[in-house]
């Protein structure tokens, strides 16, 4: 196993070829683009067979009130697990779970080393430039760990000429203020840019709570009628601070040096459940965060080769507070959690081009965690407080090589050979196979397949939390099948269509999951085998309707069976063939981008199938949350002037006022407004 690394880091010297790209071209004299069609022999050879799913970058700069929960919302397969406006999302990547998904920012993984998730609410949309999801088997080209696939998210140099500066003000329902203000400056050689971006809100928004019911008294006091009660989302305010910094030096001479730092500060309520009836002022349940992220890159480029090396740091202090009135006005602690999380990252990788036949990679990584979890609100027998929790550290490192042939332009052909160490514990070899073709260069019709093995171990709160943790946890072992056809037409400057249907299957073994124990609390254990299968169906079309009206469409469509095949654990257990807890197994995205001269009108909706609370879809209590339907739509104007550029756009969000939930007794807004003011000077 071992001998995958030695080899890699004996064979990791300067090698690649340029990706081959193209930018799209205006396709009516206005600001609108259609992407270029281009024939399959002219892709970059390291997507070959790969499943990919890239986010527009009108997408992300949309509006500044958007995360990246909110994107993947509305522009990809994928479920978005919200827990309410402004709070923890999370992804359920091809019927997996959160900790599933691999997310990565310039290279270094975000997910957090203690509970193997990212919170996607926490990504503003206006610090990303690039965005695209990796499906199933796809990940492994990235990182191990991606059962469901990966999420790689990433900044790039502004291409900006002198002093730049851009400015949003966010105003929206429920008291809420967005803003955003860029700072760029850039010559031949230096690229700067500075983001900042502020959110708060009381977020009091109202609901009809369907938990509770109101009875209708007669005269007589007898109940004639009941009603669901209209409440407001209590102790859900929040107030998020991000900031970026990049700087990027340019040799001129095939080398690049640059320098990303990302700063957040976040404090937030937890709102109330819909079940809860006390009062909002007898308690304070609250999250603050402190994260810095920050990575130093170089790039060595030449015609045939590249080598890269990266390093970074993570530190995340995060504080958990639940106090409660005693009952004489004075707040106690019942539970004050600290967490301190520091993270080391190093990274070099190579990519070598024989003609154009032939392409080989190499990366190795390095993340050193260190974490320090305690709760210090513990009671001793003798009266004083215990500090209980772990304090761990555990190096995890991530070694791959692949070859990529293309023999001919209609075939290619790509090998990935990966190997990971988490701890002292090595993975098998982690193989992975692509291969794609073109049947028809007429339209571009490909035809993709691919497998591969790969392993996710346990997180440090799965081995280690008190209580609780199991350190005789196994890692969790899955295959991954894809399979799928892709096609791409047009004319220049006036369509284009394209549109993929995709396959996948995933046999994941030794699921890790959390129980309750006789003794009061949960525990992990490998229990499950979990059998997710399913078809995922995109398509993007884009016309120019006249030399001044433009339409644009995209939809995704995904059926995702995701079952239970383990053992019964005990006579009573009904989990056994069912539907994993939240996991939809129908969902559904359209968005439709209309604009004439400066004028844009956008519609978005979104369709999640019903999704089960319980391992048994047992439905008889609250077993199961309905399907909902969810549309916005926004108006932008951009107004040119010789000192500036101004925009102004208004939004509408849940426009039909849709009452829906995505997690249980977590309400969700009815309909709500935003209005936006941008202005760009010109220099």
């Amino acid at each position: 196993m071992k001998r995958l690394l030695v080899i890699l880091c004996t064979t990791l010297i300067p090698f690649i070829v340029t990706a081959q790209e193209t930018d799209a071209e205006s396709w009516a004299k206005r600001d609108f683009h259609i992407k270029e069609v281009m024939v399959y022999g002219q892709r970059p050879m390291k997507e070959i067979g790969t499943q990919q799913t890239k986010i527009d970058s009108i997408v992300l700069k949309e509006n500044i009130a958007l995360s990246m929960a909110d994107v993947l919302t509305f522009n990809s397969s994928i479920f978005v697990k919200n827990y309410g406006r402004a709070t923890l999302s999370t992804v359920a990547f091809r019927g997996t779970s959160p900790s599933h998904t691999q997310v990565s920012w310039n290279g270094m993984k975000i997910n957090n080393p203690m509970l193997g998730m990212t919170d996607f609410s926490m990504i503003p949309s206006y610090f990303i430039d690039d965005a695209s999801l990796l499906h199933g088997t796809s990940s492994v080209n990235e990182t191990g760990g991606g059962l469901g696939g990966a999420v790689k998210l990433s900044t790039k140099p502004a291409d900006a000429k002198g002093f730049g500066l851009q400015y949003v003000q966010g105003i929206g329902s429920f008291k809420t203020f967005d803003e955003f203000l860029r700072l760029t400056y850039g010559n031949d050689h230096w690229q700067t840019s500075t983001r900042a971006v502020f959110s708060s809100s009381p977020n009091d928004y109202k609901f009809r709570n369907h938990d509770k019911k109101e009875n209708i008294y007669d005269e007589d006091m007898n109940i004639i009628d009941q009603y669901y009660p209209i409440e407001r989302n209590r102790s859900g305010s929040y107030k998020d601070l991000h900031i970026l910094q990049e700087v990027y030096y340019n040799t001129g001479r095939g080398d690049r040096f640059g320098l990303n730092a990302w700063y957040i500060n976040s404090n937030r309520e937890l709102a109330m459940l819909t079940v809860d009836h006390g009062d909002d002022t007898d308690f304070d349940n609250r999250q603050r965060e402190q994260t810095f992220r920050g990575v130093l890159s170089w790039d060595h480029l030449r015609n045939d080769w590249k080598i890269g090396a990266k390093a970074g740091y993570i530190y995340t202090w995060m504080a958990y507070d639940y106090k409660r009135d005693v009952g004489n006005g004075t707040m106690m602690h019942m539970t004050r959690s600290r967490s301190r999380i520091n993270t080391f990252y190093g990274q070099v990788d190579g990519e070598y081009h024989i003609g154009n036949k032939w392409l080989f990679t190499a990366n190795l990584s390095l993340h050193q965690h260190i974490v320090e979890s305690e709760d210090k609100n513990i009671i001793r027998q003798d009266g004083g407080k215990a500090i209980v929790g772990y304090r761990k550290g555990r190096p995890e490192l991530s070694g791959s090589i692949s070859a990529k042939w293309r023999p001919i332009d209609r075939i290619g052909l790509s090998v990935v050979v990966r190997e990971e160490m988490f701890g002292k514990e090595w993975t098998p070899i982690i193989p992975a196979l692509f291969i794609d073709g073109v049947l028809s260069k007429r339209g571009n019709i490909v035809a993709k397949a691919s497998v591969s093995r790969n392993y996710r171990f346990p997180t440090l709160n799965d081995l280690y939390f008190l209580p609780g943790g199991n350190p005789d946890l196994k890692k969790e072992s899955g295959w991954t099948y894809d399979a799928g056809l892709s096609f791409a037409v047009g004319r220049e400057g006036i369509y284009s269509l394209s549109g993929s249907a995709n396959w996948f299957e995933s046999f994941i073994e030794d699921w890790i999951i959390w129980l309750p124990t006789t003794k009061g609390f949960f525990s992990p254990e490998n229990i499950k085998d979990v059998h997710a299968y399913g078809v995922e169906l995109k398509a993007d079309l884009n016309v120019a309707l006249t030399k001044e009206w433009q339409l644009g469409l995209n939809g995704t469509f995904s059926w995702t069976p995701s079952i239970n095949r383990g053992e019964p654990r005990t006579p009573a257990d009904q989990s056994v063939g069912k539907q994993l807890p939240y996991v939809p197994e129908f969902s559904s995205t359209i968005t439709g981008r209309l604009s004439w001269r400066r004028w844009t009108f956008l519609y978005k909706w979104c369709y999640y199938s019903e999704r089960y609370t319980m391992s048994s879809n047992d439905i008889s209590l609250t077993g199961k949350l309905p399907p909902y339907f969810m549309s916005n739509i926004s108006l932008e104007k951009v107004l040119t002037f010789s000192w500036a550029d101004l925009s102004l756009k208004g939004t509408i969000n849940n426009l039909f006022d849709e009452e829906y939930l995505s997690v249980l007794s977590r309400p969700m807004p009815g309909i709500n407004f935003e209005i936006f003011i941008g202005i760009t000077p010109k220099w």
